[in-house]
């Protein structure tokens, strides 16, 4: 007997289950249906990957009747997201006939409006749908199930208000199911005031610690190129390399090309249907590299990732943890490597000091060639450093400016110096 049979669902989600090829429902899927087939509300605590997806979208499937209006709505942070949540629960409704949309942000508002008309479950980011809310071309009025996906994230994109607003505009009578990898203080508070009596679920981690090995390197910030270029020799599939802007995500990419590096990039600056189709052939392994803000740390469905690479150390703690999730992930090994110069010490220090059990090798840095590397000038237009080339042979690009990285940033900080010993010159675990 297939396990997802045990949940009482109906023969036609059954089916769909069954063509996706799912036999064995996740933990998740397991401690989480039967509570939203019975139609309570849930906080869902999980990481990306984990199958969320299924799980509420079984409610929605089961619950939602084909033209009957707007019935079911899931708030997601990203355009990316609210794409792949689209697709999946179209490939949940199979022979079901719903109408399912997708509404977000850079695209017209004409075709939007025309298909919200007829739909029975829509997906939309919190910005759009409250445009769209103002402008009267959604009727909130007849919601039986309100999904806040990726609540955490939505919470730090600065879209509270907005969900607040959406929340009220929803009936009150209907059931509410929040979906999170964190529960922060003021997610708690949201919960507290807009759900009832919600059940509080929580999963392990997707990621498998024992198949993960992180490791930094203490470099100069010009030498990471090169670094990085001597690294991927040892990559058995795809890679992804993450920085904390959109400008250095366009630098780092033009920079892996020069090198003969088939790299691509995305980020929040390109147009919906380009990063729909840069995320494709990423998947399709049409390119081994993808260089990426946060937006590719959740979400969205990135497979076979064998490496990550922190180009930028991220300012905030748990993008790390975003970020590092996209590999190790359904018993495959994979490897976290960050790059710190100067300017990423005071946020790894924020990592270390936010998750102590973080075990962190430091590496000692190769010596490698240094690579051909361009750069924006003030000007905005590209040069080369130094003259046409960085040079040839080798050299070591471990050292910063002939002092120890470390003792310059954090000082005389004696507690962490003497937790870590990051100065004696051999390989340590954070």
């Amino acid at each position: 007997m297939n396990k997802f049979e045990e949940f009482g669902l109906s023969s036609q989600l059954l089916t769909a289950i069954g063509r996706l090829g799912f036999e064995v429902p996740t933990e998740i899927q397991e401690k989480i249906i039967p509570h939203i087939i019975q139609g309570k509300d849930v906080i869902g605590e999980s990481s990306t990957g984990s199958g969320k997806t299924l799980a509420f979208g079984c409610g929605i499937i089961e619950k939602t009747i084909p033209d009957k209006g707007l019935q079911a709505l899931i708030l997601t942070p990203t355009r990316e997201l609210a794409e792949q949540v689209k697709k999946n629960i179209i490939e949940f409704s199979y022979r079901k006939n719903l109408s399912i949309i997708a509404i977000y942000g850079g695209v017209g508002l004409g075709q939007q409006t025309t298909d919200l008309r007829k739909a029975d479950i829509v997906i939309a980011t919190p910005g759009r749908l409250l445009d769209h809310y103002r402008r009267k071309t959604i009727n909130l009025s007849a919601i039986k199930i309100l999904v806040l996906d990726e609540a955490d994230r939505m919470l730090d994109m600065g879209f509270i208000v907005d969900i607040e607003k959406i929340i009220n505009a929803c009936p009150k009578k209907r059931q509410t199911l929040l979906f999170s990898a964190t529960i922060p203080p003021r997610l708690k508070l949201l919960s507290k005031k807009y759900l009832i009596q919600p059940l509080d679920i929580r999963t392990t981690q997707y990621v498998d610690p024992s198949k993960l090995k992180q490791v930094y390197y203490n470099i100069n910030k010009n030498a990471k190129i090169s670094l990085m270029l001597h690294l991927f020799e040892e990559n058995s599939g795809l890679a992804m390399v993450f920085c904390n802007s959109r400008k250095m995500v366009d630098f780092v990419t033009r920079n892996l090309r020069a090198n003969k590096i088939n790299a691509i990039a995305i980020h929040g600056g390109l147009k919906q249907n380009k990063r729909t189709q840069i995320i494709k052939s990423f998947n399709d392994g049409k390119a081994k590299v993808l260089a990426c803000t946060d937006v590719a740390a959740r979400g969205l469905h990135i497979e076979d990732v064998s490496h990550i690479y922190n180009y930028d150390i991220p300012k905030d703690p748990k993008d790390y943890v975003h970020r590092i999730g996209r590999t190790a992930r359904a018993g495959e090994s994979g490897k976290v490597v960050n790059l710190l110069c100067e300017y990423d010490f005071d946020n790894f220090s924020r990592l270390i000091n936010e998750y102590r059990n973080f075990s962190i090798d430091k590496m000692e840095t190769p010596k490698v060639e240094r690579a051909f590397v361009t750069r924006e000038v003030s000007s905005g237009n590209p040069r080369i450093n130094g003259r046409n080339r960085f040079g040839r042979g080798s050299s070591s690009v471990g050292r910063t400016n002939g002092r120890d990285g470390f003792r310059k940033s954090f000082g005389k900080r004696t507690s962490f110096k003497s937790r870590n010993n990051y100065n004696n010159g051999r390989n340590k675990r954070w």
